[in-house]
């Protein structure tokens, strides 16, 4: 029962990647790469974050403002990651639309850079995944489970692949805001994203409380769900805005 409770959890915290994977990334290799080079990015900056705090730790469980500052740093750094990834794949577009035009193809198109931008985020939020849930299950398969004092009735892992899903949902769509933000000069969806990054931090911070995860799960979905709204919003707009460029221009 716990093997199967274990392939659960995983499902739970990557199922949702797993589909846009296969019905939307997996179609083109180049969107592969973009993933699979996201991923390894942001585990090698998670991997230096903890470098950088392992001579802090452990800090003390029943004080929350270094939690919170190590919060903040890791957003920051994040952030500014996320800042010169973009920077990077701006270099790479200028490449591929030189390259189309040298052999007579068309640029990329809007959807295209949406994708890349999907993948990109995808992969952040698998790194995050990874990290913070995958690494934690390997004692969910074995012959029992495991609770917390602060929250004696639901599993710890089965928290642990909740709130994960919700900050894959969050890291994989505010990708493609930032982009779009970047690419547009748009402050508002600029500032946007390290505020919701260091919100849905800061919201976990809610579970050090004795039943806090009662608050602070909800809280971190509503997070995410403002996220997808905003980037639901966002493309569409853009989308409507290609299309006119785009179409006749005489009537």
């Amino acid at each position: 029962m716990t093997v199967a409770a274990g392939i659960g959890y995983a499902l739970l915290a990557l199922g949702p990647s797993l589909s846009l994977f296969v019905s939307v990334i997996s179609r083109k290799p180049f969107l592969i790469l973009t993933l699979l080079s996201s991923t390894l990015v942001w585990l090698v900056s998670l991997i230096v974050l903890s470098g950088l705090w392992r001579p802090f730790l452990p800090l003390k469980a029943n004080v929350v403002w270094p939690y919170a500052l190590l919060v903040l740093s890791s957003v920051c750094f994040q952030e500014a990651l996320r800042f010169l990834f973009w920077k990077l794949y701006m270099r790479l577009e200028d490449v591929l639309d030189s390259f189309a035009d040298r052999i007579s193809r068309p640029r990329l198109f809007l959807t295209d850079k949406l994708q890349i931008a999907l993948a990109g985020g995808l992969g952040h939020g698998v790194a995050h995944a990874v990290f913070f849930c995958l690494s934690l299950l390997t004692p969910a398969f074995g012959p029992a489970t495991f609770y917390v004092d602060r929250f004696s009735k639901v599993p710890f892992f089965l928290i642990s692949a909740i709130i994960a899903l919700a900050f894959v949902t969050i890291h994989t769509f505010s990708m493609v805001i930032a982009f779009e933000g970047y690419a547009k000069g748009n402050k508002v969806d600029q500032v946007i994203v390290p505020v919701i990054h260091l919100s849905a931090g800061m919201l976990t911070l809610v579970n050090f409380a004795s039943e806090g995860c009662v608050i602070g799960v909800p809280l971190l979905y509503l997070v995410a769900s403002l996220t997808l709204l905003h980037c639901g919003k966002m493309v569409w707009q853009r989308l409507i805005e290609s299309r006119n460029q785009s179409g006749p221009t005489l009537r």
